[in-house]
């Protein structure tokens, strides 16, 4: 690269704003129970300014990018002028890489805290400071320990030895229920089933049906809702999923809780089914 160039390049960069991001790498992969087992991975971005913050992805989230960004810029792509050959997204193999990926983790965000005093660890699992040491907390072990890393070196150590600066970032609870009604012959029962998905997440007929097979341990069920007028109608595929999810908007719902409600009956008991349009809902499912 000719020497004009590569100053020209360099006052680019340094025109650009701190806040730019100039790098991202995985950090960590955190697997999670959903309507499906999925992996979330936790990406460090670096900015021009020095700092660094964290987001989360789903695979399938990268997929997506990765398609809209070929659709626009790829080889192949007649939208504009400039086109660019993209790298291959790795398969979901990747996330074999989970346990050297988790050993290598990065600090969580920027400076946390600041050492008091000396502390000297015991054991391996004690991290040694000095006094005046910035530390990156990593996580609460109790109310009286805690985990960080310095120099390199990762542990925990007492609370009281250190000085929060920046405390961890509140997380939000990702836990989220499904309340399910399931019917059988004799009784109706009530299960909340917990799934870490946001409360905005529409699941596919297929994760869902797999979902309620395992966790009611019976493959002769179908799943149902009930509509606004009452009556039950049985979930086929992804587009009556949708407008469940659509007809549940209008409805509350509890905190922590899907505003939609999942009615478990066998396939072959059609007599929970209103089949007198005009009358209301049927007597034949007992409401829990």
């Amino acid at each position: 690269m000719s020497l004009p160039r590569q100053l020209r390049e360099k006052s680019d960069f340094d025109q650009l704003p701190d806040d730019v991001p100039v790098s991202a790498n995985i950090a960590d992969i955190e697997e999670k129970r959903g309507f499906t087992n999925y992996y979330m991975f936790v990406i460090e971005v670096k900015v021009k300014g020095g700092g660094r913050y964290l987001i989360f992805r789903r695979y399938r989230q990268f997929y997506a990018l990765h398609a809209k960004l070929e659709e626009r810029y790829g080889a192949e792509s007649n939208n504009g002028p400039f086109t660019c050959t993209l790298p291959m997204l790795p398969g979901k193999v990747y996330v074999g890489a989970k346990k050297e990926i988790a050993e290598n983790r990065i600090p969580i965000l920027n400076v946390y805290m600041k050492a008091l005093f000396d502390f000297s660890g015991t054991n391996k699992l004690e991290l040694s400071f000095k006094k005046g040491d910035l530390i990156y907390l990593l996580s609460r072990v109790n109310k009286d320990w805690l985990e960080g890393t310095v120099d390199n070196a990762t542990g925990i150590f007492p609370c009281a030895f250190v000085k929060i600066i920046k405390d961890l970032p509140q997380q939000e609870e990702t836990v989220n229920k499904v309340r399910c009604y399931y019917h059988d012959e004799n009784m109706s029962t009530i299960r909340d089933i917990s799934v870490e998905e946001d409360l905005s997440s529409i699941p596919s007929f297929k994760d869902l049906m797999e979902l309620m097979r395992k966790e009611f341990d019976q493959d002769d069920i179908v799943l149902n809702y009930r509509d606004l007028d009452g009556d039950l109608i049985r979930l086929l595929s992804d587009q009556d999923i949708e407008l469940m999810v659509s007809q549940s908007r209008t409805r509350p719902s509890e905190k922590h809780f899907f505003p939609w409600k999942l009615h478990i009956t066998h396939k072959d008991d059609l007599g929970v089914y209103n089949t007198s349009p005009g009358i209301g809902a049927t007597q034949t499912v007992r409401s829990t």
